[in-house]
């Protein structure tokens, strides 16, 4: 099971640097960033890849009912993206969410030669992922779940008559108390999003439970621990107190993957 590490994009770009380049040298396998409203995802993804080499560089993901597959393309030409590390996640909120998805990715696949990511929580986005997609991206979830949602997507992908994609699950950790805070916080946000509030409903679990948070190393080595074999790459969305260099690669270090 390979291991990514994700920060937000606002970051500041000094920490993506650092912890991008700190990645690559423990032998993670990916690196991503989000693309919040008021940041663009691409230009703080940009900062990773040109401090790295070898690993790949994702952006979980990119809303395409606020950005469409043209201004994607554009952005990504525009940062000058290596197009062969490039994991390009996209996904949308309902209504209209299967069609605007399977839309953007044949247009998206017209325009780019990268590996195409969807973003999937429900059954029905998953099992489009299995058809369409490189890759899916679940997020706020259990290992019990992920399992459940890996069926949903190698269903679509054999009623496609395809090979199932690579699945990844963004596992939010934090180490420490002050990250722990902040992990409820931002629990508490997505919570309240009628479409991730129907989705801890599905699971019957709190955004806190699909999380690893954790007051030492060993701990959060026995966390991630019970992913083995849910999906194929965990990323961890990493949560600290103070968003520091110093944090960052302090977690990094602690949630390394073993060879």
């Amino acid at each position: 099971m390979g291991h990514g590490f994700a920060l937000f994009a606002g970051t500041a770009p000094e920490v993506i640097r650092a912890s991008a380049l700190e990645a690559e040298a423990l032998g993670y396998s990916s690196f991503w960033v989000n693309h919040p409203g008021g940041t663009d995802g691409l230009v703080a993804l940009a900062v990773a890849a040109g401090e790295t080499r070898r690993l790949e560089i994702g952006i979980g993901v990119i809303p395409l009912h606020t950005r469409g597959p043209a201004s994607i393309a554009q952005g990504v030409r525009a940062n000058a993206l290596p197009l062969d590390r490039l994991l390009l996640g996209v996904g949308s909120a309902n209504p209209g969410a299967l069609r605007r998805v399977r839309e953007g990715i044949a247009e998206l696949r017209s325009q780019l030669p990268v590996r195409l990511i969807v973003a999937a929580l429900g059954p029905q986005m998953c099992r489009l992922a299995g058809e369409v997609a490189d890759g899916v991206l679940f997020n706020w979830l259990t290992p019990e779940h992920a399992r459940r949602s890996a069926e949903w997507v190698r269903a679509g992908a054999v009623a496609a008559g395809r090979q199932p994609p690579k699945i990844f699950a963004y596992v939010r950790v934090a180490l420490g108390s002050a990250a722990r805070d902040r992990l409820l916080e931002e629990g508490a946000r997505y919570a309240a999003i009628p479409a991730y509030a129907d989705h801890f409903g599905r699971m019957g679990v709190k955004p806190v439970e699909t999380a690893v948070a954790a007051p030492s190393s060993d701990a959060l080595t026995l966390g991630l621990g019970k992913w083995q074999g849910a999906v194929d790459e965990i990323v961890l969305r990493a949560i600290t107190g103070q968003d520091t260099v110093e944090e960052n690669v302090a977690l990094l270090r602690a949630a390394k993957p073993s060879h």
